[in-house]
């Protein structure tokens, strides 16, 4: 049941960072996917991921994957923001 928690957590962050970035530039897009997949996305996949190889492999231990997939989805969330943070607006 923690599995499909974390699962849609995941996919209501998905469609809230869509609806916030629907109709808007570029740097704005890069900003809200950027902050909804460090806040959301990333805790609750790495979250059903790890549970999910722990209940197959049977190890508790096993569960310290998410340790490992958790700053690396973090870290492409950091990127997107700082890259919408500090893409300068094209002037037409």
């Amino acid at each position: 049941m923690a599995i499909f928690v974390g699962i849609l957590i995941a996919i209501v962050g998905a469609y809230v960072a869509f609806l916030l970035s629907t109709g808007k530039s570029k740097k704005r897009k890069y900003i809200a996917w950027g902050i909804i997949l460090m806040l959301l996305i990333s805790p609750s996949i790495s979250f059903a991921i790890g549970l999910s190889f722990a209940v197959n492999t049977k190890s508790g231990w096993s569960a310290l994957v998410m340790l490992y997939i958790f700053p690396i989805i973090f870290l492409v969330g950091l990127i997107l923001f700082f890259i919408g943070l500090f893409e300068k607006r094209a002037i037409h």
